[in-house]
C-alpha cells in the first residue's frame, strides 16, 4: 500500500476525510436543535395532468431542500449559519446543529428566513445534481 502524497510523512488523504468534520466537536456543550428536513419540487400542469416531463413524487427529482430548525428563546442576531456543499452549521449561543446534507447543494444560491414568532429557521437550498433524464437545469 502506498501513500500517493508529495509528503510522504502524511497518513491519509484530503480525499479521505468528509466534508465537515472540522465543525464537528463533540465536546460542545450546547444541545442540538430539534430540525425537520423536506424537499420541495416545481410542477406545472404538464406534470400533475399528463405526466410529461417523467417526473414522480421522490426526491431524485425535487430541485430544492427545505430545513426548519426550531430555536426556542433566540433572536436573529444570534445565529450564525455556514453552508459548504454538503454539510450545513448552525450555532447560536444555546444550540449548535452540524447537519450532513442528503444532497449535495449549491451553497452560494440558498435562502434563509427567521420567522420570530414560531421561533423557527427556514432555510431553503438549491439542490445540485447532474442532468439527467429527469433534471434538465
Amino acid at each position: 500500500f502506498q501513500v500517493k502524497s508529495e509528503n510522504k510523512k502524511t497518513i491519509w488523504n484530503t480525499e479521505e476525510v468528509p466534508e465537515g468534520s472540522e465543525f464537528d466537536d463533540t465536546w460542545d456543550p450546547r444541545e442540538k436543535p430539534e430540525y425537520d428536513i423536506s424537499f420541495k419540487q416545481h410542477v406545472g400542469t404538464e406534470d400533475v395532468f399528463f405526466g410529461m416531463t417523467g417526473k414522480d413524487p421522490s426526491t431524485a427529482c425535487c430541485e430544492d431542500i427545505v430545513i426548519k430548525i426550531k430555536l426556542p428563546e433566540t433572536k436573529f442576531s444570534d445565529i450564525t449559519l455556514d453552508i459548504q456543499d454538503k454539510v450545513l452549521d448552525l450555532r447560536t449561543p444555546k444550540n449548535k446543529l452540524l447537519l450532513h446534507l442528503p444532497y449535495p447543494v449549491n451553497s452560494k444560491e440558498g435562502r434563509a428566513r427567521f420567522l420570530s414568532e414560531e421561533e423557527i429557521l427556514e432555510v431553503t437550498l438549491r439542490v445540485s445534481r447532474k442532468l439527467d433524464f429527469i433534471n434538465f437545469s
